[in-house]
């Protein structure tokens, strides 16, 4: 471990990343959303959130790495981060890309074996998700995607956002067995419920973040479509794309036995 290593992480799931790849003292500075682990986010100097951070405050924590995300922070303040610090950029759409950057953050902190190992977990977990349950009478069934199990997950309301197929939510729905039935737009986009119907999603899903979607959301939402499955989802297993993906696909059978109809 090279002692001389300063840490900034822009990034929530890079943060608990680093702390799994045993980066405690390396890791000097984390945003305010960088809840986990709890004992990081209650000591480590927080130099404030995704969106606004103050790179001033960056500079005087002297980094040597500082590891940001296209999607999460602003470019003009990674931009301006590089004059002072090497900036690691990461722009995950996939797990692939997940497990690329969590090899390269191994490889730039020296902690690669570590990381190669969280990669396997992840691997194997992955590759056991869709695989042969049984169902009610016993019989062998193999859940894999169908157009029974389309899903529109929503991430904010007013307006109510939904998510595109260069997303990582997106991909995570694929390996679910979903059919994000918003898959043919891209990034982000802003919809309304008559979108929703004219899309007839068997399931809808409301994330946990960046909204704090509540149960007289599902309530509403069950008065405009009463026969779609509406249910509450964790969004850092869909979007969180760094070691919490080694849970994740636990999760994820736990939300197909829920959703799929045996």
């Amino acid at each position: 471990m090279n002692p001389d290593l300063r840490i900034v992480s822009l990034v929530p799931s890079i943060t608990e990343l680093l702390y799994d790849l045993g980066l405690e003292e390396q890791v000097v500075g984390i945003t305010k959303f960088c809840v986990h682990p709890d004992h990081w986010f209650r000591s480590k100097t927080r130099i404030g959130g995704t969106k606004n951070i103050a790179v001033d405050k960056i500079r005087s924590l002297s980094p040597s790495i500082v590891i940001a995300s296209k999607e999460e922070n602003i470019k003009e303040q990674v931009d301006a981060i590089t004059s002072f610090a090497e900036v690691l950029l990461t722009d995950i759409k996939n797990l692939d890309d997940a497990l690329t950057m969590i090899q390269l953050i191994g490889e730039k902190t020296n902690t690669s074996e570590k990381a190669g190992s969280i990669i396997q977990k992840i691997k194997t977990n992955f590759a056991n998700l869709l695989i042969p349950i049984l169902d009610r009478a016993g019989k062998e069934n193999l859940i894999t995607p169908n157009p029974k199990l389309r899903a529109c997950y929503l991430i904010w309301k007013d307006p109510y956002m939904t998510v595109g197929a260069d997303t990582f939510i997106h991909d995570m729905l694929s390996h679910c067995g979903f059919e994000n039935v918003f898959g043919n737009q891209l990034r982000y986009p802003v919809i309304t419920v008559d979108d929703i119907r004219k899309a007839n999603p068997s399931h809808l899903f409301l994330s946990s973040e960046p909204y704090p979607f509540s149960e007289k959301h599902i309530e509403a939402l069950q008065k405009e479509f009463p026969i779609t499955n509406i249910q509450f989802v964790d969004g850092e297993y869909f979007s969180w794309y760094g070691s919490r993906l080694i849970d994740a696909a636990n999760y994820f059978k736990t939300l197909i036995h829920k959703s799929t109809v045996l």
